[in-house]
């Protein structure tokens, strides 16, 4: 990708020579130079696997499942009866009781989050009327859940009955909304909504707001609360879910030969990004930094992954070009790793395009393995752990690993945890509707 700072006649005038691989390079090598960097300062993370990010980060370095038997509905005649639910979340330490009877799981999740990544960030519990401040929050069903049950609270009572709070509960937008309100974040604001890729592209597109200046700090990530009983319905008569309701610790097995489906989790994360001039200025603690990120379309299938994975090798190829960075350069891959058995193989099967010989020596891992499919907040929760994957140079495990695939023939770093020099980092995502996502984060230096 070349700078605007580079004129279309500098590159292709008629009347001059045309530039070889080796000029073209030095200069998109030296537009990238000018280009505005941007860094991980904060983290906030409401999970299955626990309610603040080194909790999170903790039990996924030790392989800790945060799967179990569905108890927020009646699951008993469901074909799949486990999930990834958040526990013991006491929403009531970040927002008002009676605000919080007002607002969707979502939303309340996203607050929590928000909240701990500005604290962590060092901003306090506000960002304090900050023009300069946004919000990109992905999500793919966003209130759903409970506009089904406002729907049949409807049909029951009738249309005057209905609370008047309803819209500002089942709008995909509303988690957004109530970030940048109560944490007095007046500038970009806007809501991703892309199924499974909506984490990565916020986070990505997020960190694209700071660059062509539309932003200083940027609160980013992704807010899902999908646990209930249409979304296990329609998953459920598409058989994409795990059916081991027996063992739910063992359900998730990305990549393993035996992999029968992904499970469904929730939860909330949120990264605060800035312009590196910003985050100096105020001597601010830096985890990481944004380097590039790429998104496109499949146009294939609304489900199933094209068998060719041309999307998912050309998001990859287009995020490590905008990020300046060579295949050779990259140490680590968050997966999409969905334990299906069409997507682990097509993600394979595009890692190998890319990497070539190379893609044998990259140790790859499932974020989903532990925490099961969020939907719109996964990609939050993986560049999370490609942030702290960096910080302690530590590749979490892909638990449930047992049987190998020779499809899918990599190193997935299987059941334990990993001391490795990482530098740079891809995470992928790749979306229903085939939304493909990358983000590539990398040490600060």
């Amino acid at each position: 990708m070349i700078s605007d700072t580079l004129t279309l006649s500098k590159l292709e005038t008629p009347t001059e020579r045309r530039l070889s691989p080796l000029e073209l390079a030095e200069l998109q090598g030296q537009a990238r130079a000018k280009r505005t960097r941007v860094v991980v300062t904060g983290l906030g993370a409401i999970t299955p696997l626990g309610l603040a990010p080194e909790e999170f980060w903790q039990n996924l370095l030790i392989g800790k499942s945060g799967l179990g038997p569905v108890t927020l509905f009646d699951a008993t005649n469901y074909k799949t009866r486990i999930a990834a639910e958040v526990k013991g979340y006491d929403s009531t330490q970040y927002v008002d009781a009676k605000d919080a009877r007002r607002m969707g799981r979502a939303s309340l999740f996203a607050l929590g989050a928000a909240k701990q990544a500005i604290r962590d960030a060092g901003f306090g519990d506000t960002l304090g009327e900050n023009d300069r401040a946004g919000v990109l929050l992905g999500t793919a069903l966003g209130g759903m859940p409970e506009a089904i049950v406002a729907h049949d609270f409807f049909l029951e009572k009738g249309p005057d009955r209905l609370s008047p709070f309803t819209p500002a509960i089942i709008l995909p937008n509303m988690p957004a909304f109530y970030v940048a309100t109560y944490y007095r974040a007046r500038g970009y604001n806007s809501t991703v909504v892309t199924a499974c890729a909506a984490g990565t592209h916020a986070v990505g597109a997020a960190a694209e707001v700071i660059r062509r200046g539309d932003a200083d700090i940027m609160l980013a990530g992704g807010a899902e609360a999908i646990i209930a009983p249409m979304v296990f319905a329609g998953f459920g008569v598409m058989k994409a879910m795990s059916t081991r309701n027996d063992d739910p610790t063992h359900a998730l097995r990305p990549f393993d030969k035996n992999r029968d489906g992904f499970v469904v989790g929730e939860g909330a994360a949120v990264l605060v990004l800035e312009k590196l001039e910003h985050a100096l200025a105020r001597g601010a603690r830096i985890y990481a930094e944004v380097l590039g990120y790429a998104s496109n379309s499949d146009a294939y299938h609304f489900a199933a992954p094209d068998p060719q994975a041309i999307g998912a090798t050309k998001v990859m190829q287009d995020a490590l070009q905008h990020a300046g960075v060579t295949p050779s350069q990259v140490d680590y891959i968050n997966a999409h790793g969905t334990s299906t058995p069409l997507n682990d193989a097509g993600e394979t099967l595009a890692v190998k395009n890319v990497f070539g010989e190379r893609a044998y020596h990259i140790p790859i891992s499932s974020t989903k393995s532990m925490v099961g499919h969020s939907m719109g907040s996964a990609g939050a929760f993986e560049a999370l752990a490609c942030v702290m994957t960096i910080r302690d140079q530590k590749i979490h495990p892909t638990v449930n690993y047992e049987t190998p695939d020779p499809v899918c023939d990599l190193d997935y770093v299987p059941n334990v945890a990993r001391a490795a020099t990482v530098n740079v980092a891809i995470s992928n995502s790749f979306g229903l509707g085939g939304q493909n996502a990358c983000l590539v984060i990398a040490k600060y230096k």
